[in-house]
């Protein structure tokens, strides 16, 4: 693999609405990230991704973009995106923006345009087509958006419909048209030459559809069927992405990650190989498990087993090709502590075995806000608490199944994205120091207990942990092997036991956790051989510091056995 600027970095994910606000609004802003870029320094964080600040009515929480080029007041002003990049650049951070270009929103200058003159030049930039008298009983295609119900909507004050596969406010463009590649390139070049180093690339597969348009058999009494069939119809999408990466991302080198769900068998070389499209795209594997398509009242949590397969097969699939970032949440998904560990590992411990486990394997991992403080999901007490148009829709389709209201909130409780949206938990003080006004979303009650200030003066905490696992992955004993060096996993067949070696030149590391609630004992014949120097452990409080942790090289290590507490993790050298 070439080494590349970014594959020794710790990435953080940042949802800027919920981080810090500087101005009382109850909204956070730029100038509020400028003032914590000292705290995700000290973190150890390198690359900062921003979830969208461009201009947007917030019909999805900024993904539905009105403006490219301008900044949305509630977050700031251009000059404090430019203080931002300069104030970045002082601590040798990375700034990346979210590109959203399947969808722009329907306020965007295009859209206004396309609704003017459909038969114009701005009609080419969206798909649109002629609306029968009867139109929404003969719609073009049967497809359902992601936000639940057809695709198709009237284009206002004309007589066509547009096609949106999220939210009716994100008309679908048109890449088919060259002259809104054009603008998009554009655009991103815009961008690069500003200062950004890279973009995260949301819900990018989308952009290519099977053409003609057509329907699919429905999969739910609707008689709509899922996205995800449709893109399996999609062929040709690397035209586009790779006429994307060589127009402008190439010639700045850019980092770029993909929201890839859908790519198909054998194309992950293309996606993230040594010419790939983007540099990584994200590993959704252990996201996906235990969804149905029937909608999230239907899905279920994943067991430790199935997410240590998932992991593996993520490992396997990447290895000798490319690199995956690793997550365990990020602002789709719920907090990855509620999601990933039994209820009686939804402690401390727990939330470093689980970051441990993710953190060693090979590929750039991502923190997403709060997750370094052990943030977890928050109960809603009514659906009239949620925000989230996806939630909301997932609401009704469990309400048409048959499930109380008591049941269907229950559900989208587990699955909703604002548990992961909920304010930054900064101090015990009102509104968890995230603003002096009214939060725009319900802060989780839990923060006087789960907080930045508690937990970074407190050397066990789960903040320390997370610093101390990203001090690792850079240590040069060790940067090596935890950054190039190939995942081997062991003990497979071990139910409650996740476990891998990382093999780099003249090096292993033993990465294990176990992730039950009973004393373990495992036997490698690898533990047999040589010394054995314990790196990192969750059990041990890290005050006496690596000198006198190595007095004693592995202390769970006796009897030709390693011994592991309920919901250990340990790092050994061997």
């Amino acid at each position: 693999m070439e080494k590349k600027w970014w594959h020794g970095k710790t990435a953080y994910q940042i949802y800027p609405k919920s981080f810090y606000d500087s101005n009382g609004d109850g909204i956070g802003d730029i100038p509020g990230i400028i003032s914590k870029l000292d705290y995700l320094k000290e973190l150890g964080a390198d690359i900062l991704w921003l979830s969208p600040v461009y201009v947007s009515p917030m019909a999805d929480q900024g993904y539905d973009i009105a403006d490219y080029y301008g900044i949305d007041p509630r977050f700031g002003t251009m000059e404090d995106m430019d203080r931002l990049l300069e104030e970045a650049r002082k601590r040798d951070m990375y700034i990346l923006m979210d590109l959203v270009v399947n969808h722009c929103s329907d306020e965007h200058e295009w859209f206004r345009k396309a609704c003017e003159d459909p038969d114009g030049p701005f009609g080419e930039y969206f798909y649109l087509r002629r609306a029968g008298e009867n139109w929404e009983k003969e719609l073009p295609c049967n497809w359902r958006s992601y936000f639940g119900g057809p695709v198709w909507n009237r284009l206002p004050e004309t007589d066509r419909i547009y096609l949106h596969v999220f939210h009716k406010k994100q008309p679908d463009l048109n890449w088919e048209n060259p002259g809104l590649r054009d603008e998009i390139y554009k655009m991103i070049n815009w961008w690069l030459d500003k200062g950004l180093a890279g973009f995260r690339i949301d819900a990018i597969i989308n952009i290519k559809k099977p053409l003609p348009l057509t329907s699919y058999p429905a999969d739910r009494e609707d008689g709509l069927c899922s996205m995800d069939t449709v893109l399996a119809h999609a062929e040709g999408i690397g035209e586009f992405l790779g006429e994307m990466r060589d127009r402008a991302f190439a010639p700045h080198d850019a980092f770029t990650v993909g929201e890839v769900f859908n790519d198909k068998e054998g194309e992950l070389e293309d996606f993230i190989g040594e010419n790939g499209y983007f540099s990584s795209m994200f590993d959704f594997r252990e996201t996906l498990e235990g969804k149905s398509e029937e909608g999230w009242y239907a899905s279920r949590k994943p067991t430790p087993d199935e997410y240590k397969r998932c992991c593996f097969e993520s490992q396997r699939r990447s290895e000798g090709i490319g690199y995956l970032s690793n997550i365990i949440e990020n602002h789709d998904e719920p907090r990855g502590v509620s999601h990933y560990l039994p209820r009686e590992a939804q402690n401390e411990t727990g939330k470093k075995l689980l970051a441990t486990m993710y953190f060693c394997l090979k590929g750039l991992p991502f923190i997403y806000q709060g997750q370094e403080l052990g943030m977890e999901n928050i109960e809603f007490r009514s659906i009239d608490d949620v925000d989230d148009v996806n939630t909301l829709d997932e609401y009704q389709v469990a309400l048409k199944a048959g499930l109380s209201e008591e049941e269907a909130l229950k559900a989208v409780n587990q699955y909703s994205r604002d548990n992961a949206r909920t304010p930054f938990q900064w101090n015990s003080e009102e509104n968890a120091g995230f603003t002096t006004g009214t939060p725009w979303l319900r802060v989780n009650p839990n923060y006087t207990e789960i907080n930045a200030e508690e937990e970074m003066g407190r050397q066990d905490s789960v903040w320390n942990y997370y610093r101390k696992l990203s001090a690792l992955r850079k240590d040069p004993a060790y940067r090596e092997t935890l950054v190039y060096g190939r995942t081997e996993p062991v003990l497979e067949e071990v139910s409650g036991i996740m476990a891998y070696f990382r093999r780099g030149e003249g090096q292993t590391i033993l990465v294990i956790g176990n992730f039950t609630g009973e004393p373990r004992q495992v036997e490698l014949p690898e533990l047999e051989k040589g010394r054995k120097r314990l790196l990192l452990d969750n059990d041990l409080l890290w005050e006496k510091e690596k000198k006198e942790a190595a007095a004693v090289p592995c202390p769970a290590y006796k009897d030709g056995k390693l011994w592991l507490k309920p919901f250990q993790a340990q790092v050994i050298e061997l």
